[in-house]
């Protein structure tokens, strides 16, 4: 029985893996995916409710305004926006527009901060 060999690894730690900053936005736009499909039921009960009338509208932002909620709002906002912006770099990565290495470094890097950037003004602008 032979032994493996020493190059072989003995195990996975993911704590050590450094990944490249377009397989971050490429993971974060999977999971803004997931945090939107699994919150746009109650996207929509909450539209459909606010459209309702003032008092309707005035109740829900009420309901959201509490900080677990409003953090929950942030977090859909920033899903909503990272999936758009890491959408549109891939779609035009399948163009062939930014899919040179740098340009697609610099891509991810602008998905990754403007989402970041657009949930910080929401939540500047809700907690206000």
């Amino acid at each position: 029985m032979r032994a493996p060999p020493e190059s072989a690894p003995k195990f996975l730690n993911l704590s050590q893996i450094r990944f490249p900053i377009g397989a971050i936005a490429s993971i974060g736009h999977r999971i803004s995916g997931v945090l939107l499909l699994i919150t746009l039921p109650f996207l929509a009960l909450a539209l459909d409710r606010s459209l309702r009338g003032e008092a309707e509208f005035e109740a829900l932002r009420d309901l959201v305004s509490a900080p677990g909620r409003a953090l929950l709002l942030i977090v859909v906002v920033w899903a909503a926006s990272h999936h758009v912006l890491a959408g549109l770099r891939h779609l035009l990565m399948d163009l062939g527009v930014g899919s040179r290495l740098d340009q697609a470094r610099t891509s991810a890097w602008a998905a990754l901060v403007a989402a970041a950037v657009i949930a910080l003004a929401v939540a500047a602008r809700w907690l206000s």
